[in-house]
């Protein structure tokens, strides 16, 4: 398959450095020196298992020069989802299909809006990886697998295409009966996680380890559970007991993108988080009062970051 990552960050370039790997055609889009070192000593990967290195690795940050291509996997930022949108147009055919793996459960829609429905699929996935200087990216733990589906919940020669090329790579991968099932699942675990480590600052090891972090973590969850079933999502009844199970077994040293960019002072996804868990909960009528009381405590400095706020010196 011809593939496009369209954002080479933690998320982007994980996966489609190990797409490269299996041999599948991938095209990364980045910018600025992340682009230049992809272009000049290819893209590093730092893993568990050992280091991966695609040179030469095609990349780009012009879509029109790439042309169009089979899939493209989409790891912006929540909030570029609509002005990457508007970029990947011109690799969009006929045949083409847009894989969002955004921490969420409104890029597809977002997708929707600009792309034709019949363009887009639902996705997440699961890894603790991040860009650490130019065309480097280091991934910790053990735990990596992407998931993506029809939004109508049909099988399609398309997502077992993708399926392969993942199966292929050694990635661990899903094509679930239900994607907004399996969005809500993810939704539930990475913005509780997210949200209570941004707020107390610590890593999932100690977040589970105080009594107080932990219940705080589930009754977050709890939140989000409720939300969905009023949203008419089916989560199961036991789906915060089967998520702690899985926090259990994270490197003790995991933290989310969300954690670390507040904590360095940069824009964040927490409007698509904590935020979209309160004001989606308004929309039906559901109270989220963990969920509020982290989204507007961290909001002075997710305004902060993106210049609209002054802190005095």
């Amino acid at each position: 398959m011809r593939i496009a990552v369209f954002g080479t960050g933690g998320v982007g370039g994980y996966f489609g450095a190990q797409l490269a790997r299996g041999g599948e055609e991938v095209i990364f889009i980045a910018r600025k020196e992340h682009l230049q070192a992809i272009r000049a000593h290819g893209l590093r990967v730092e893993t568990s298992k050992g280091e991966i290195v695609i040179q030469p690795a095609q990349a780009s940050d012009d879509p029109i020069q790439v042309g169009m291509v089979d899939a493209v996997i989409l790891g912006v930022k929540a909030w570029q989802v609509t002005e990457a949108a508007r970029a990947m147009k011109p690799m969009i055919g006929l045949e083409t299909f847009v894989v969002p793996l955004q921490n969420g459960v409104e890029a597809s829609s977002q997708l929707e809006a600009i792309l034709e429905a019949k363009h887009v699929l639902g996705g997440l996935c699961g890894t603790m990886s991040w860009i650490i200087g130019p065309g480097h990216i280091r991934s910790i733990g053990e735990v990596h697998f992407i998931k993506f589906g029809e939004l109508d919940k049909r099988q399609s020669k398309r997502t077992e295409q993708l399926r392969k090329a993942f199966e292929r790579a050694g990635v661990k991968v899903e094509v679930p009966s239900d994607i907004h099932v399996a969005l809500w699942e993810k939704f539930l675990f990475v913005v509780s996680f997210g949200g209570v480590g941004a707020a107390t600052r610590a890593p999932i090891g100690v977040i589970r380890t105080l009594p107080e972090t932990r219940h705080l973590l589930e009754q977050c969850m709890c939140e989000i559970l409720e939300l969905a079933r009023a949203r008419q999502i089916a989560l199961s009844d036991g789906i915060v007991e089967k998520t702690m199970t899985f926090v259990d077994s994270l490197a003790s040293s995991g933290t989310t993108s969300l954690q670390r960019d507040i904590a360095d002072g940069k824009p964040s996804e927490l409007d698509a988080w904590n935020g979209a868990v309160v004001r989606l909960g308004r929309e039906v009528g559901i109270n989220t009062p963990l969920h509020s009381f982290i989204y507007n405590s961290l909001l002075p400095l997710e305004l902060q970051a993106r210049g609209q706020v002054q802190f005095p010196k």
